[in-house]
């Protein structure tokens, strides 16, 4: 197979369903080979159920299915120690590395009783710190070879306080996808001048199993409120993990060879309303 990223590989974390998964199988497609990291396991803060070791074997079918190569590991982003290993097997293992999806993250809106102030630290140190150690274990390979895309996920919550109710849920969330811009911006300022390009997709509502769950829904049912500020413009309420794909896939692209610093909503008019 070949394509617009016939001959590189890619970072994907998160990857064993939801957009994650998305990035890798149309990096694939792409032409990308495929470096697959996700915790493959549960956060006590986070009351959906998270992704598990056949979700991510599933990822791994799919993008062979695709005739490219995958190296797919557990590894939970917030421990650095574990995520330069893993990263540096599948480089090791594949060649090389150009593309950085940092795409992990969580969301703990709940009506469920939890601890708000662990909550709001477990949200921060997965979606913030998580997202510094994923490009910290790789960047230095992309600084090597002078070239490279890193794509951060963000969010409509990076961009807007909408939703804000003071719990550590949605405190932690909007912090931390801030903080991702906050990276996005002083990262794309260092790293321009050695080639390689930083930005970041900012998606409203996914229909992933991150927002489409029971705890999502009780949630929504019980806080009538939150429906309403969550709404897109667009009358849609929800967007499918191939539109974000499709925009990481372009900023992985030479078609965006010039595209840096850049907070890209695929956002149904959300930033609008």
């Amino acid at each position: 197979m070949s394509g617009p990223l016939t001959g590189k590989v890619a970072l994907v974390t998160g990857a064993a369903r939801g957009q994650g998964r998305s990035h890798a199988l149309r990096l694939a497609e792409d032409g990308a080979d495929i470096i697959a990291v996700d915790i493959c396991g549960q956060i006590d803060t986070v009351h959906y159920p998270m992704s598990n070791p056949a979700d991510l074997d599933e990822t791994v079918a799919e993008v062979e299915k695709l005739d490219r190569r995958i190296v797919a590991r557990q590894a939970d982003v917030r421990d650095a120690a574990t995520l330069n290993k893993v990263v540096a097997e599948g480089i090791a293992e594949l060649g090389r590395i150009d593309i950085i999806v940092a795409n992990a993250g969580i969301a703990c809106q709940s009506v469920r009783e939890s601890d708000d102030l662990q909550t709001f630290l477990d949200t921060v140190a997965v979606n913030l710190t998580g997202v510094y150690n994923t490009v910290h274990a790789a960047v230095d390979k992309l600084i090597e070879q002078g070239s490279g895309s890193i794509i951060l996920t963000g969010s409509t919550q990076a961009l807007s306080g909408r939703g804000g109710n003071g719990s550590g849920a949605q405190d932690g969330y909007t912090a931390s996808k801030h903080g991702v811009t906050g990276l996005m911006r002083t990262w794309s300022y260092w790293l321009a001048p050695k080639g390689i390009r930083v930005n970041t997709v900012n998606p409203t509502g996914v229909d992933s199993p991150m927002v489409n769950n029971d705890v999502i829904a009780e949630w929504l049912e019980q806080d009538p409120d939150a429906a309403g500020v969550l709404a897109n413009h667009m009358p849609v309420p929800v967007v499918a993990p191939r539109d974000i794909s499709a925009a990481v896939a372009w900023l992985a692209s030479d078609e965006s060879r010039y595209v840096t610093g850049v907070a890209l909503p695929v956002d149904a008019g959300f930033l609008i309303k």
